[in-house]
């Protein structure tokens, strides 16, 4: 199945010197991290409140134990393992024809399977500080705390290193992904909906010459694909050979 798909795919990945990867969610479904918008994703649960709510900035300041509550149990999957797609696109990088990793995910699983140069829209959950003096805390700590996490040395209160709805992105996060999109000569787009903003507008600086939507979904915006391959970006990335 797919194989004309992966067969051009090889082509294109073996044709080209400069390769950066736009991933989302669908990327850590095949690690068992479950994504929020797909048909058993975490925003069709039911919750006392809804988790565009409980992402948000204000209601991480409002309802902080609430907030860590639903954190800890829905988004911090830290027994989670790379998947085929994680490795394939670190061995993509260590064999010089992958340039940058451009992520929405939080799951630090990229760097886990070796890829270097990863920049992180959304943030990770694997960085943790406290707000007061800016201690770094680790996210067995945060997980294993009772509650609400304090810093052990102010007391203050320990807020993930994530980018939570209401909050802009890191400028030299931006700065990066920019830059490497925008040098690129394929960019393939894998597990993403595209319809977080600013992330999915970041596609837009892609001037090179092959452009490649893995993703079991439609995307959520047009996007001008030389190929587009409607299955697990972990099933087909494992195919590739570097």
């Amino acid at each position: 199945m797919y194989e004309k798909e992966i067969e051009k795919l090889q082509k294109m990945i073996d044709e080209s010197g400069n390769i950066v990867f736009f991933g989302g969610a669908g990327v850590s479904t095949e690690s068992n991290i479950p994504d929020f918008r797909s048909a058993d994703g975490i925003y069709h649960q039911a919750y006392k409140y809804s988790p565009e709510q409980v992402v948000s900035h204000s209601f991480f300041m409002q309802h902080t134990e609430a907030f860590y509550d639903f954190y800890k149990e829905k988004m911090m999957i830290l027994d989670a393992k790379p998947n085929p797609a994680h490795r394939k696109l670190a061995e993509l990088e260590q064999a010089g024809k992958l340039s940058a990793v451009v992520t929405q995910n939080i799951d630090g699983l990229h760097q886990a399977a070796g890829s270097n140069r990863v920049y992180e829209l959304h943030g990770s959950i694997m960085r943790n500080y406290c707000m007061d003096c800016h201690a770094s805390y680790s996210a067995q700590y945060v997980k294993e705390s009772e509650g609400i996490p304090h810093c052990g040395k102010c007391g203050g209160l320990i807020k993930p290193d994530v980018v939570l709805y209401e909050e802009g992105l890191d400028a030299s996060v931006i700065q990066g992904t920019i830059q490497a999109i925008g040098r690129a000569d394929m960019l393939i787009i894998g597990g993403t909906s595209l319809v977080v903003y600013p992330a999915a507008g970041f596609i837009d600086y892609f001037q090179g010459k092959y452009l490649v939507v893995i993703n079991k979904s439609e995307t959520g915006r047009a996007v001008r694909a030389d190929l587009t391959i409607a299955a697990p970006i972990g099933q087909v990335l494992d195919q590739i050979h570097v």
